[in-house]
């Protein structure tokens, strides 16, 4: 049985990162899970994701699931707006919810999505990005 699609085709932050990431080298997008997945051979970005707390399910529908290095993952989960995602978050990935699509804050966006996409893609890819 597939899953229900989870986001809305005109959700105006989907469209920011869906620019942000299909400008990357090789970048497609798929449906993977209900959810809008950002890949080359592999997955490097997600939008949309939930968590636990105490139980209970939590819905982020405007967020980026990234893969991060140890280190940036680590200083932003101190802050509010990052959780553990559910079923990826013991493989290292993070969420962050998103800012409005008419707030600052989208610059960092397009850096977590280049620093997963340096930790996923072919170094063909990553090349041609630095290139």
């Amino acid at each position: 049985m597939p899953h229900p699609q989870m986001f809305a085709d005109d959700d105006p932050a989907l469209a920011r990162v869906r620019a942000l990431a299909l400008a990357l080298p090789g970048a497609q997008e798929k449906v993977s899970h209900g959810r809008p997945a950002f890949f080359t051979t592999k997955v490097f970005a997600y939008y949309g994701g939930s968590h636990k707390v105490d139980g209970d399910w939590h819905e982020h529908p405007q967020c980026l699931m990234v893969l991060l290095d140890e280190d940036e993952r680590t200083a932003l989960l101190e802050e509010d707006r990052s959780f553990v995602p559910a079923y990826l978050g013991p493989s290292g990935w993070l969420g962050v919810d998103l800012p409005a699509p008419d707030e600052r804050g989208w610059d960092e966006v397009a850096e977590l999505l280049d620093a997963s996409f340096r930790l996923t893609a072919p170094v063909r890819l990553v090349r041609e990005l630095d290139g």
